[in-house]
């Protein structure tokens, strides 16, 4: 039998995010800071930008992905255990590597490629042992790091991003409404969450009837698990007067959206009550800050000053914000749009970011617990929209 190293295996429709004019319009920005680095070839491999670029958001399963951007031609590079997956879900090319023998993924990528070529590479996704891969099989003139020109790219949404992140918003909202339902005493977390994830699954598919679905998942905390903005869900039961953190994140074709609201079960005691205010004044304060020509490090500077004048500062976790965008939890993110005090980019029409104080107050002390509020909004010519809906603050957030 004749076991090929790669072939193109093409079977049904091809159905993307996106209209393929969006797909190419990102291609030629790609191709215009290949070309201003002096890049032959760009080998994407990280889900976030192969996503981006083409629509196809991969499975790795230990198997590696790529995407090869040439000046001609854009092709997804795919193992044959996602047969013709790929080039349905994927604006041009697509080719399938067999794993008949080691190191068809890159004889492939050197088919688009070919030898000798400044190759694009993403340093920070990039492994050790893969970089020497692509060493033996390309034999480069030289790798040059073509990630962060990405990155900002991504920052900057199209009006069609803007509409999907529109989607994600009010659906993560969704989510909220059906976990304030699900929320009594003695209610389990993980019950809580599926409630939440379950009605926004349900809403991607009503609103995105074509899309694959994947990833939408809910973080409902109670007690002292709510002091990491990040801690899983588990099977504790909610007892009265714990502190709560709701946070629900639909996932639509890689687009992360999120919601975040603190609140309480059945009654909030007057030391949280403060707590919960003073991170609720923050909250608005900072949205206020959010608009063009600001900096990250200096809205990030004005909140910490805020915090400080109310004794709350130590209590900070992490930084205020972060882009939307082709990101998740285990894959990419664009760090180059984030409320820290060492980010200095400065805010522009068409970005998109949270604002999302969290104080965490140790166990012990009067007003234990995580609090954190979260809203998304899009940088406009003169300020930014707030897109998510749900209420935050202690009138709508004391629950069952």
């Amino acid at each position: 039998m004749d076991r090929p190293e790669f072939y193109r295996f093409h079977q049904g429709e091809k159905t993307l995010p996106f209209a393929p004019e969006e797909y190419e319009a990102r291609l030629a920005r790609l191709r215009q800071d290949m070309e201003v680095e002096g890049i032959g070839a760009a080998v994407l491999t990280s889900m976030h930008n192969i996503a981006y670029h083409s629509g196809f958001l991969y499975c790795a399963f230990g198997r590696p992905y790529a995407l090869v951007v040439t000046a001609t031609e854009s092709v997804v590079i795919s193992a044959g255990i996602d047969a013709a997956q790929p080039w349905r879900r994927a604006h041009g090319d697509a080719i399938t590597y067999t794993d008949w023998q080691r190191d068809n993924y890159w004889r492939a990528v050197r088919a688009v490629t070919g030898t000798g070529a400044v190759i694009g590479v993403e340093a920070d996704h990039l492994t050790l042992a893969q970089k020497a891969r692509l060493e033996a099989f390309l034999a480069p003139a030289e790798t040059r790091d073509i990630a962060p020109a990405t990155m900002l790219r991504r920052m900057h949404k199209s009006p069609a991003e803007i509409a999907l992140i529109r989607a994600g918003a009010e659906t993560a909202d969704i989510g909220g409404h059906a976990i304030r339902e699900a929320i009594a005493l003695g209610a389990r977390e993980i019950d809580v969450a599926m409630a939440g994830r379950d009605a926004m699954e349900l809403e991607i598919a009503r609103r995105f009837p074509e899309a694959e679905y994947r990833d939408t998942w809910v973080w409902f905390q109670s007690g002292i698990n709510t002091d990491g903005a990040h801690n899983p869900v588990t099977a504790r039961r909610l007892e009265r007067g714990d502190i709560l953190s709701l946070n629900t994140f639909p996932m639509i074709s890689g687009y992360y959206t999120a919601l975040e609201r603190t609140l309480f079960a059945a009654e909030v005691d007057a030391a949280s009550l403060a707590i919960w205010e003073a991170n609720v004044a923050t909250h608005d304060y900072g949205m206020s800050l959010l608009k063009p020509g600001a900096s990250c490090s200096g809205v990030t500077q004005a909140i910490n000053a805020f915090l400080a004048e109310r004794d709350l500062l130590q209590y900070r976790t992490f930084g205020y914000g972060h882009s939307f965008g082709v990101l998740s939890h285990y894959y990419g993110r664009e760090a180059g749009l984030e409320l820290r005090e060492d980010i200095d980019t400065v805010l522009q029409p068409g970005m998109v970011i949270s604002m999302e104080p969290m104080l965490t107050i140790p166990e012990g002390q009067p007003g234990a617990g995580g609090y954190r509020e979260h809203d998304i909004l899009i940088i406009t010519e003169d300020g930014a929209e707030n897109i998510t809906g749900y209420p935050y603050g202690p009138e709508f957030n004391v629950v069952g």
